[in-house]
């Protein structure tokens, strides 16, 4: 990690009319990139000024004050960082349905400061035992509509969150299980005042209405979003989150409680479901092998499959550490945007083809973030013009399984939220929590909304040429993905750095420029979380609407790029620890969170 940290704010010197100035017309597409939605993971709501938190002993940085405050709290009484994560994903639940809850799932990263060790968990959730690989085709066998998809009970997968929670804190909590709930049933029973962005959220959401039970808890008797300010309570979510604290996860997983949800999916007026309480009872959160790899001297550490998250970011960096560092010292110039997202196309070409659940696809995680193989894919990069169609590479270790995969994306418009931890015995904690697209499957029972984590798997199951997909629809599984908690350690084998971000695929790209703007530009974590982002999901080039990026546009398409100038709703949640200085907080002005220390 640097030891100092230079402003950003020269960057933002640039005009806002230079950004304004009319485009000329592109050149006829390089590339010819696949059909993508309009909308987002999650609306754009604003953008608010933030200033980088210093602390000395520990910090937390959440999606909203509330969440935040709870984990601070935890924080402030001696808890460990997992403690405050689990105080902070049930206050999330109330004050930031859209985006994550215990209904939903997660992935996590913890270091142990006594031990040295890093561990990496896998709260994903699984399909139904009754689902199939046509799950998502209609009766023509062609793949369903996203939303036709979504909404109901057929897109909900068991729950994960909860149980892995559970099995961290039973290895590195401090505080007693039920103390950590006690800041979200008293808020609920309270009541919380709806924020700016859960406003606009309810108000341009077409679906949640229209779903009898969500309809009574989010909007009024006029069917309008509740206006911001509106005091809500949420009695029933806090019965339930009194039931999980009293009885631990198996009060989720069995009981009332599973019997409620398996009737709500499987009940649902939408796509009914195929839930059963075996589904349930059976679900295990899963320990695994954390993915790292190094880059500038440091190592950057993130979650393996079911996600792609760590594999992409890893490749993306290591990919780039075999050129000059030269070539990426500019954050926001032409030639570090052309490497960059050449870089991210061709990490998510071979994500398409080879990562999804390991248990059971065999996964060439060793071979895709081996350092020659990733040497190899990066002189395919050339300065001065584009790599027109981006393929999968042949990494070593590739099973007879792997090398016959087609290729196979999924739609992903997650709903997700970020909470990095730092706590006062040298822990650090990275969770990304989700529960998919924003509302989830809109299917809500004892006051909270249930995921849609199951649209994350191909639609497909096998591709044009007739080769099974890794990441189809089977029993079980976990759907693939993008989801990046990551902690880099520094020289000492210490953290320096925690970050991730909500975003959908975009997470990939937001997490490799935060660790970036970290390590090769200075930069504290609010300047990182606050960086205009450019990236390349594996077709256009996207770069942020309304900042300094914009002006990249003409460069990038000189060398051959297609151009999209879009909103990019980041939630990047990031904490430095830096050797010889305060530790550093920072929340993404493009969100509600923030970052609270002492």
């Amino acid at each position: 990690m640097p030891r100092h940290f230079k402003p950003l704010a020269a960057l933002f010197a640039l005009t806002l009319a230079a950004c304004a100035t009319p485009e000329t017309p592109p050149p006829a597409a390089v590339q010819a990139p696949p059909p993508e939605p309009v909308a987002q993971p999650e609306i754009a709501t604003g953008w608010t000024a933030k200033d980088p938190v210093r602390a000395t002993e520990f910090m937390i940085a959440a999606a909203n004050p509330h969440a935040a405050k709870a984990g601070f709290d935890m924080l402030k009484r001696g808890g460990a960082a997992i403690d405050a994560a689990i105080a902070a994903q049930a206050v999330l639940t109330l004050v930031e349905p859209q985006s994550s809850g215990i209904g939903g799932g997660a992935f996590l990263l913890y270091f142990d400061d006594e031990t040295r060790r890093l561990t990496s968990w896998d709260g994903r959730e699984t399909a139904p035992a009754a689902a199939t690989p046509e799950r998502f085709l209609d009766d023509a066998g062609n793949p369903r509509g996203f939303y036709d998809a979504v909404v109901g009970g057929v897109s909900v997968g068991v729950p994960g969150v909860l149980r892995m929670m559970e099995a961290v804190h039973a290895r590195e909590g401090r505080l007693a299980w039920a103390d950590l709930f006690e800041p979200a049933i008293a808020l609920a029973e309270g009541g919380f005042a709806v924020s700016p962005r859960l406003h606009q959220m309810l108000a341009a959401e077409e679906h949640l209405p229209k779903m009898p039970a969500a309809s009574a808890y989010f909007y009024g008797e006029d069917g309008e979003a509740p206006p911001v300010g509106t005091v809500l309570r949420n009695p029933e979510l806090a019965a339930t989150l009194r039931a999980i604290a009293e009885g631990g996860a198996d009060a989720f997983y069995e009981g009332p409680l599973a019997r409620a949800i398996v009737a709500a999916v499987n009940g649902a007026e939408r796509n009914p479901g195929d839930l059963a309480l075996s589904d349930l009872a059976g679900y295990e959160a899963k320990e695994r092998p954390p993915v790292c790899i190094s880059y500038r001297a440091q190592l950057v550490c993130g979650m393996g499959p079911p996600s792609s998250g760590g594999i992409a970011v890893g490749q993306i960096l290591g990919m780039l550490d075999t050129v000059s560092p030269v070539l990426v010292k500019d954050p926001l110039s032409v030639r570090t945007a052309h490497f960059l997202t050449q870089a991210e196309r061709l990490a998510f070409a071979d994500r398409n083809r080879y990562v999804a659940d390991s248990d059971f696809v065999d996964v060439p995680v060793s071979g895709l973030l081996d350092k020659g193989y990733l040497r190899k894919r990066a002189q395919m990069i050339r300065p001065d013009s584009l790599i027109p169609n981006p393929r999968p590479g042949t990494p070593n270790g590739l099973s007879q399984q792997a090398a016959a995969l087609g290729d196979g994306d999924a739609l992903e418009l997650p709903s997700t939220s970020q909470v990095s931890v730092v706590d006062k015995y040298g822990d650090a904690l990275s969770m990304t929590t989700s529960i998919e697209n924003a509302f989830g499957s809109r299917v809500f029972v004892k006051g909270f909304l249930l995921n849609n984590q199951l649209t994350d798997f191909s639609f497909s199951p096998r591709d044009e040429e007739g080769r099974p997909v890794a990441n189809r629809v089977e029993p079980g599984k976990r759907p693939r993905s993008s989801m990046a908690p990551t902690i880099v350690l520094g020289q000492t084998a210490r953290p320096v750095l925690v970050t991730g971000s909500p975003g959908g695929p975009r997470i990939i790209g937001y997490t490799a420029q935060s660790v970036m703007a970290a390590v090769d530009w200075d930069m504290d974590p609010q300047e990182a979380a606050s960086l205009p982002h450019v990236q390349s999901r594996g077709g256009p080039t996207e770069l942020e609407a309304g900042t300094p990026a914009e002006v990249l546009a003409g460069g990038l398409r000189e060398r051959g790029h297609t151009i999209r100038v879009t909103d990019m709703t980041s939630g990047l949640h990031i904490i430095a620890m830096p050797e010889d200085g305060p530790i550093l907080g920072g929340a993404d002005p493009r969100r509600e969170g923030v970052a609270l220390g002492e």
